[in-house]
């Protein structure tokens, strides 16, 4: 396992943390599950940006339009991801939201690694290749 991916991990946790939190009280405040569900991943993507950008890729180039990226790529993955599996799995099949939601985070946390990595964070030189070949 490569740092980058430890840090990765590691704001992760604490991403799920922030989305598990997230969920469980717009639950309680009588949020439809994926309604709740959907919002509790945005705080999350947020959070997790903001801690990537500063920690995981802080060696990285500075380009335009990284949070732009980072949603287009982590965040629609982990939205229709959560959205899909929490109707699976709280919808059809009752199970908890929250531990439904843990499961749901975990099917697509190496997916949002690689397109993070690969294309959120990457850094491109003048020749279109990234400049920084290791994990």
């Amino acid at each position: 396992m490569t740092t980058r991916w430890l840090k990765f991990a590691a704001v992760g946790l604490m991403g799920i943390a922030v989305q598990l939190c997230a969920l469980q009280v717009l639950v309680k405040l009588g949020a439809h599950y994926l309604i709740a569900t959907g919002i509790a991943v945005e705080i999350a993507l947020l959070h997790n940006y903001a801690w990537h950008r500063r920690w995981t890729w802080a060696t990285e180039v500075r380009t335009p339009y990284r949070l732009l990226r980072f949603h287009i790529a982590n965040g629609l993955v982990s939205l229709i991801s959560n959205l899909l599996w929490m109707r699976l799995l709280t919808g059809a099949f009752q199970m908890p939201p929250v531990m439904a939601n843990l499961i749901a985070i975990s099917a697509t946390a190496v997916l949002n690694f690689v397109l993070a990595d690969r294309w959120v964070f990457a850094a491109v030189g003048q020749s279109g290749a990234r400049a920084d070949s290791r994990c």
